[in-house]
């Protein structure tokens, strides 16, 4: 919805950003997978560790090329109307930038010593892990396709998997179990229910005006219901 306001003779620019949202995008990815095998498959820590922390350095030059980007758009072509556009990438990239923090967080987890590969669940744990690289692949593909309705229906899809995180983090904390076997598990859930968050965040884009873009990282209690 945001993005239809940035059409007038702008196409180049508009692609340019949307290119590099794409890569940010596709970064958080390699981020994501790596710093998941690290913890659920036994990838020496040592061995990937630069590789999570130079991607996520791509990801944040990245987001600030955007930022570049749009205050050059906006000094050049003085345009209000591309006020909305502007807010809106911002907006995005901050959530992508979010996503590459998150999938650190689950690497200090393998780096801190947590090695799941062995764990009873792993198979809940590594479906989880597939689930989400898959997620943050198809909010690629629909970003930079525009698909409004593809759009709503992750949104939707998204909301379920967040409530399906909280049952899992609820479901760990209460457990009998010791806390070296529990906490690992709920903050990695944690970090996953984050990442879909901000992956529906960068949807809002095409599905919501300006004023009600990322909030889905918010709690629900907090938040206005889904637009109809």
């Amino acid at each position: 919805m945001v993005l239809e306001f940035f059409r007038r003779g702008s196409e180049s620019q508009l692609e340019q950003v949307e290119g590099k949202i794409g890569l940010m995008l596709g970064n958080a990815r390699h981020s994501f997978d790596v710093a998941s095998n690290a913890l659920l498959a036994g990838a020496d820590p040592a061995a990937v560790g630069g590789d999570v922390h130079s991607t996520d350095k791509r990801i944040n030059a990245t987001e600030r090329d955007i930022r570049r980007d749009l205050v050059v758009h906006v000094s050049v072509h003085q345009a209000a109307s591309d006020v909305p556009m502007v807010l809106a990438y911002m907006a995005v990239a901050k959530d992508v930038e979010r996503i590459g923090d998150y999938a650190k967080n689950i690497y200090d987890l393998a780096d801190q010593g947590i090695n799941l590969s062995n764990a009873e669940d792993l198979d809940v744990l590594s479906s989880y892990r597939d689930r989400i690289s898959l997620l943050i692949g198809e909010t690629a593909q629909t970003f930079g396709d525009r698909a409004t309705e593809e759009a709503r229906s992750f949104l939707e899809e998204g909301d379920k998997l967040l409530d399906e995180f909280d049952t899992r983090i609820t479901e760990t904390l209460s457990s009998d179990q010791p806390s070296s076997h529990g906490v690992p598990r709920a903050l990695y859930f944690r970090y996953l229910k984050r990442i879909t968050a901000h992956l529906m965040n960068v949807l809002t884009a095409l599905t919501m005006p300006v004023d009600r873009l990322s909030y889905f990282d918010e709690a629900k209690q907090d938040r206005d219901p889904l637009p109809e």
